[in-house]
């Protein structure tokens, strides 16, 4: 689960994805929000047949690992539940619950991006901003579970609100997620109406991810613009990142990132003028592998390890 979509797939014990379904979470209530994750695992397994052994999820929301609950999640109506229980006796298999970026993390540096890599710092850009750490080869959650919540470092004290549940200002999912990026696209397109970005807003067009994203790839000066404002200001928390963990690697996820380059490239200069030596000199900034299925891959390497199983793909 991200911030706004449900993806569910049935996943070999090599991380290799054999069937997919998608849902939108969007607008759910907490009962309509499990009924829909149930639903998407039960048309996997029929796919699947009946080889599944178990079920592992990636949830956007803070858990307690004491108690199994999921506190609250920033972006959905997720809130004081025992989600493994309650999805174990619906489901009837081993169910096995992380957040959606560390299971991210997991998988990228399992099998992605981040493979032989010690020491890692992911971050997925979608609705919200997630982030996940490996720190001495080991996925780390702090003192209850509810680490790494990377998205929610403050950059700018006075910022925007932060969005749903989150009760700061100017954290970097209020300056530089999906969410800031549709908003910056909206007031710079007001700003320059001839750019394509302008042309889209008379339209009535949304200026979401994708579309900006799209007009940035054709050459639109002021999409351009707009991806790298957002690139700068993730440049600004990536520094930080880079001189707090010293990271070998820092993989970068989610939908906004199929901006690629447009928005690598601003990260990577912000950190190199920004952050200390000699950990800026010897950190690789780089696309997750994976994609936008990196939290689902990772999910299906928590479950296979929660049954004894170390899944990944081969040497």
């Amino acid at each position: 689960m991200g911030g706004s979509k449900l993806l569910a797939g049935a996943v070999d014990s090599t991380l290799s994805v054999h069937r997919r379904t998608q849902r939108t979470l969007t607008g759910l209530d907490q009962p309509a929000l499990l009924d829909l994750a149930v639903d998407a695992v039960e048309e996997v397994r029929g796919f699947a047949g009946g080889e599944v052994a178990a079920v592992g999820f990636g949830i956007p929301s803070l858990i307690d690992r004491r108690t199994g609950i999921a506190v609250v999640a920033i972006n959905l109506a997720l809130a004081d539940i025992a989600f493994g229980e309650v999805m174990t006796e619906r489901l009837g298999l081993p169910v096995f619950v992380d957040n959606d970026a560390n299971m991210a993390a997991l998988a990228e540096h399992r099998a992605g991006a981040a493979r032989g890599c010690s020491e890692v710092v992911l971050l997925t850009i979608g609705t919200g901003i997630g982030g996940g750490l490996i720190l001495r080869d080991e996925l780390y959650h702090g003192a209850i579970g509810s680490a790494a919540e990377l998205g929610h470092m403050v950059i700018d004290e006075n910022g925007p609100p932060c969005q749903g549940n989150c009760p700061n200002h100017g954290c970097i999912e209020a300056m530089a997620s999906g969410t800031a990026l549709a908003r910056e696209a909206t007031r710079i397109a007001g700003e320059r109406p001839r750019s394509g970005l302008g042309h889209a807003l008379a339209d009535g067009q949304p200026l979401v991810g994708p579309l900006v994203t799209e007009l940035a790839h054709d050459g639109d000066a002021a999409a351009i613009e707009a991806i790298e404002l957002i690139g700068s200001r993730l440049g600004v928390a990536i520094t930080s990142f880079v001189n707090i963990f010293n990271p070998q690697v820092v993989v970068i996820g989610g939908g906004v990132m199929a901006a690629g380059e447009l928005l690598l490239e601003p990260i990577r200069s912000v950190v190199a003028t920004r952050a200390l030596p000699p950990s800026r000199d010897e950190v690789r900034i780089v696309m997750a592998e994976f994609g936008v299925e990196a939290g689902m891959i990772g999910a299906a390497a928590l479950a296979f390890d929660g049954l004894g199983v170390r899944a990944g793909r081969p040497q």
